[in-house]
Formats: structure tokens, sequence, C-alpha cells
């Protein structure tokens, strides 16, 4: 091959990712490395409160409905623990207690039917700390995952200019206290906010233990700048074989933490339930407005769990070309929307029926998937 065959090659989307053999850890009833299929995350955005409890269920539910697998919450107090132990009785969509400072903390939360604890050794304190936390993670059969960042290091590492290096040293250091303890249902994250470090650093890690990995630029940014930065850390990972479960963080909600997640999954063939949509950047020729309509349907389609390609086009010129390759399309010609299944018009409807018209298509279509 010519090296722009070789490269092609590499980065085909259509070939399935051969995935670095790691440990299977069980978080609620979700499984987490072992070849599982990779998993996506997201971080609840908002402090719980009691009167809280019963719209942030119905808001799990309807992330889990988008594709996300596991919900991670901020744990700041000891209230906060007891909120979250509550809501995790309820919950079907397994929940993490995300603890930084204070071991006492995550004892509480180890009280309750939660998932998975997570901490990080650069800001939980003094060994005997973390060794509380593990040995009664271990009796309570709920997982942990280490969290190492490259902005939180130990102070002993935290001078370090290697900082992927650093990472997996921290790393590391808590190895030794899980091997004493005999407790290996952990799965490590080292994350950074700058792709290299983090690449390096998940790169190292994999390459010398099977510890399931959690995989991540954190504080990526805002949505687009963060999508981009995700997208290209998360892949290069994910292509190299390591990663089996993802979070995108971003300054978004965490809707679309989940939807990027499931759309760099579905772009690796690592995702075919769920409704990939082709849809035209518009142009002078749009007689119908696309970005309008998308976000009218949005939310319908992130829910369809699928086999499923829509095409949703401006004009006419691309729309036909486009609908023959997608299970449903959408295109406007004049004043009317035409909608195409497998290729053959199907509907002509007014602008202002296409939404109705189109998502009535699309559950005909789902039921017989």
């Amino acid at each position: 091959m010519t090296n722009i065959a070789v490269l092609i090659e590499q980065n085909r989307g259509d070939t399935p990712l051969v995935r670095k053999k790691t440990r299977a850890v069980k978080a609620g009833n979700l499984i987490i490395g072992g070849g599982f299929p990779i998993s996506v995350q997201t971080m609840w955005k908002q402090r719980l409160s009691a009167d809280s409890l019963g719209g942030v269920l119905d808001s799990l539910a309807d992330l889990n409905r988008r594709g996300c697998d596991i919900v991670r919450f901020a744990v700041p107090d000891l209230e906060s623990a007891d909120l979250l132990g509550a809501l995790a009785r309820e919950s079907t969509v397994p929940l993490v207690a995300d603890v930084h400072f204070d071991y006492r903390i995550a004892l509480r939360c180890l009280d309750h039917p939660i998932a998975k604890v997570r901490i990080n050794p650069g800001n939980i304190g003094a060994e005997w700390k973390a060794r509380e936390i593990l040995s009664k993670a271990r009796e309570s059969g709920i997982s942990v995952r280490i969290g190492i960042n490259s902005g939180s290091l130990p102070k002993n590492l935290d001078g370090e200019t290697d900082r992927a290096g650093a990472m997996v040293k921290a790393a590391e250091s808590e190895m030794e206290l899980l091997e004493r303890l005999g407790f290996h249902e952990v799965v490590f994250s080292l994350k950074s906010s700058t792709i290299e470090t983090t690449v390096v650093a998940n790169e190292l890690f994999a390459g010398k233990y099977q510890y399931p990995l959690h995989i991540g630029i954190t504080e990526a940014g805002p949505l687009i700048p963060g999508i981009v930065k995700s997208a290209i850390g998360v892949s290069t990972l994910l292509k190299a074989g390591i990663g089996d479960t993802i979070r995108i963080s971003l300054t978004a909600p965490p809707l679309d933490e989940v939807a990027a997640g499931v759309e760099i999954l579905k772009s690796l063939k690592e995702r075919t339930n769920s409704v990939t949509v082709i849809s035209c950047p518009r142009c002078g020729r749009s007689t119908f407005d696309v970005q309008s309509f998308l976000e009218q349907v949005v939310s319908d389609v992130q829910k369809i769990q699928k086999p499923l390609t829509v095409a949703v086009m401006g004009c006419p010129v691309n729309g036909p070309g486009e609908a023959k390759r997608a299970e449903l399309g959408i295109t406007g010609s004049g004043k009317m929307a035409i909608i195409f299944r497998d290729g053959t018009i199907v509907r002509r409807v007014p602008y202002e029926s296409a939404v109705h018209a189109f998502c009535e298509e699309m559950e005909k279509i789902c039921e017989n998937i």
C-alpha cells in the first residue's frame, strides 16, 4: 500500500475496533471492560435536593433512552450522599458518587446501593483514608473508579514535567494498595484537558495493565470546541483498542454530552442500535428549513434505539439521492415537503405538517425493525 492508502485503511470508520483485553468490572447492572460494549456516561450538572429527586429520575430515564448507560453525581457533603442513595434506590440507571477531599463522604455513599464511587487519590488525603474506602467498597460489593487528573496529582508528583508519566505513577501507587487489599473491582481514568497528555497517559497505562479504562478529555470546553477535542482524543484511543467507557466533558447539558458520545461510538461502528442522521448544510437553493426541522424532531430521533438511517435535505438537488440510501428521507420542493421510504416517495405534505408526518413514518418503520 502507498502511505496514503495505509492512512485511509487505518482511519476507516467501518472497520470493527480490536479492543485490548481488560478485566470485567460490575457497576450496578452494567459491566465495564471484559469485552462488553463500550458504555456512554455523563455527569449530572445540578446539586441534588430532596424536592428535586422525582424530576431527576425522569431526566435519568430520558438520558437512558437517548443512549446513556451510567450517570455520575457530585457528592460534596453527607446530605448529598444520602440524597444520592435515595435516588439510587429508585433509578434503573446505574449511579456513580463523585467524591473529593473528605473520605467520610465516600464511606457514607457506600452505605447506599450506588453502582460505583469515584475518588481522586490526589485530593482524598492520607493512604489510610483511601484504604478505608476501598475496604468498605470490597465488603459492600461496590466498584470504584480511581480518577487521575493531570491538574490534581498527588503532591509528590505534582512538580513533574512529564504529566502523562506522572499520571501513570499516580495510578500505580494506588494499585499497590489495591493489590494489598486484594480488591480488583476498579476502573481507572487518566485524564487531562490536553489531547496529547490524555492519549499518551492512557497508552502507557493500557500497555502495562488490564484494568478497564474510563476515557475522555477533562474540562474539554464549550459545546463545539469540547466536542472537537473529545472526538479527536477519544477516537484516537478507541482506534488503538483503548477504552471501555467514555464521557464527553462539556460545558453543556448532559444530553449534549450523551449525544456526542453516542455519535463517536456510531462513527466507529461500536453502536448500531440508534438513528444515523444525514442532513445537508443548507444553501441558497433550500426551500425546506433543515435546521428548524431537525430541532423539532431531534428529541424523538435520539430516543430511538434501533438501526435506522434518516436523511433530511433542503432541496431536490441532493434530496432524492440521499433518500435512496436511507430508510426514511425528507426534502422540500416548492411549498411541499416530500417524504421518502427506501428512496420511494410515500407522502407529499405542506411544510406545517412535515414534523408530524415524518414522525408517523418513522414510527411505522421502527415497528417493523
